[in-house]
């Protein structure tokens, strides 16, 4: 079993198809086919099942696929282990928290990008579980989330700090007529969400209806229209507040505080490229 043939497989299992495997590692969808074909032959068992809607792992494939992951990772690192130097170059993946992309990151990563040209940077956006879960799963060299976070396998730096304030329609300042309104938030595992839900259970609020979104942009519209009010960032809200668009109000002192962390896992060799990140964020702490 080669490696090439591992990395074959993974792109496989994570596109759950041959021609976006193929288009991803830019190679011939026939040799795609080929070296799955053989490396089904040389374990004796089928990895996948085959349908109209793509490629599923059976169970061989999931286990194989679990054992791919940390083959490869461990493979890139002893890479990224010769590699050290005060001039990095290759991947860096990084994900971050919505809120922290649009208003902390660009000057961040712009100051990154003139010191070290030769990173191919890459940034993904989502919620601090799904962000995590990649990080742990190396799947992305780091994130920025918030904390904090207790999980054995990160190390983490302080990157930013943020104040949480309740949000409503322009002209609304009444805070139990507010509370008694829809909670607008994001998808479940969004950190300042399980704050915002503590704060309104400590206000003896038991029972309130939440409304979920996708996006920072589509809560804000809907608080605007008074579909609703939020807990948001107050940075994140900052542009809309003095747009007029919304009002924001300030939480008791027990609920205000956010915390941006920089997580990466500890058991990882650093590449030079993540190295420089994380003496960056270093610095602007200092």
């Amino acid at each position: 079993m080669e490696s090439g043939d591992l990395r074959i497989f993974q792109a496989v299992a994570r596109e759950g198809s041959i021609t976006k495997a193929a288009q991803m590692l830019n190679y011939v969808q026939s040799n795609v086919t080929t070296r799955i074909q053989y490396l089904e032959a040389q374990l004796k068992i089928p990895l996948f099942r085959r349908s109209n809607r793509g490629m599923m792992l059976t169970p061989a494939g999931e286990n194989l696929l679990e054992y791919a992951d940390k083959i490869l990772t461990l493979m890139d690192e002893a890479v990224k282990s010769t590699q050290y130097s005060d001039h990095p170059a290759g991947p860096l993946r990084i994900g971050s928290i919505e809120s922290t992309a649009v208003i902390h990151l660009t000057p961040l990563l712009a100051e990154y990008r003139l010191r070290y040209p030769d990173v191919n940077l890459s940034l993904i956006t989502g919620v601090t579980h799904t962000l995590l879960q990649k990080v742990l799963e190396y799947e992305l060299d780091g994130a920025f989330v918030y904390g904090p976070i207790d999980y054995p396998d990160i190390d983490h730096v302080a990157a930013f700090e943020e104040e949480l304030v309740l949000i409503s329609e322009p002209g609304k300042g009444d805070m139990h007529e507010l509370l008694s309104k829809p909670m607008l938030f994001f998808d479940v595992g969004c950190t300042h969400r399980a704050k915002a839900e503590s704060f309104l259970r400590g206000t003896g609020l038991t029972t309130y209806q939440i409304m979920e979104f996708g996006t920072l942009a589509v809560i804000l519209d809907g608080v605007s229209a008074g579909l609703g009010v939020s807990m948001l960032p107050r940075s994140s809200i900052a542009k809309a507040e003095e747009q007029g668009i919304i009002a924001s109000h300030r939480l008791p002192e027990d609920y205000r505080d956010l915390q941006v962390w920089f997580v990466h896992r500890h058991d990882s060799i650093y590449s030079s490229a993540l190295l420089k990140l994380v003496q960056l964020i270093e610095t602007k702490q200092s």
